[in-house]
């Protein structure tokens, strides 16, 4: 499975990439780039993941492993109930999510 068409991304990623967007010294450009970005991807709506997410958030916080973002999580739980992988370079940041496949591609080698 190859191909632009296999990459999925998060309305919560496209959240964080818009913020970073406005946030950079030249806010329209930024924009257009994420904009030509996310419209080569599907983009996974995050209200399917809402059960998903309680149940991890409350597992991280019985096992003492609380996650500090909550935008990660749902990002997490996002791959998870989708059963997709997760492609980072946070590796860390989601480690604690049960059962979420995780691959950082800038380590590929």
């Amino acid at each position: 499975m190859k191909g632009l068409e296999n990459c999925f991304i998060s309305e919560v990623t496209v959240f964080e990439l818009k913020y970073g967007a406005e946030n950079s010294d030249n806010p329209r450009k930024s924009h257009r780039a994420v904009d030509n970005f996310v419209k080569g991807l599907t983009v996974i709506p995050i209200f399917g993941v809402v059960d998903q997410y309680a149940i991890s958030k409350v597992l991280l916080r019985k096992n003492g492993t609380p996650m500090h973002d909550e935008f990660d999580l749902i990002i997490g739980v996002t791959a998870l109930t989708n059963e997709m992988i997760l492609v980072t370079d946070n590796i860390k940041d989601f480690r604690h999510i049960k059962n979420l496949k995780l691959e950082n591609w800038l380590e590929i080698k």
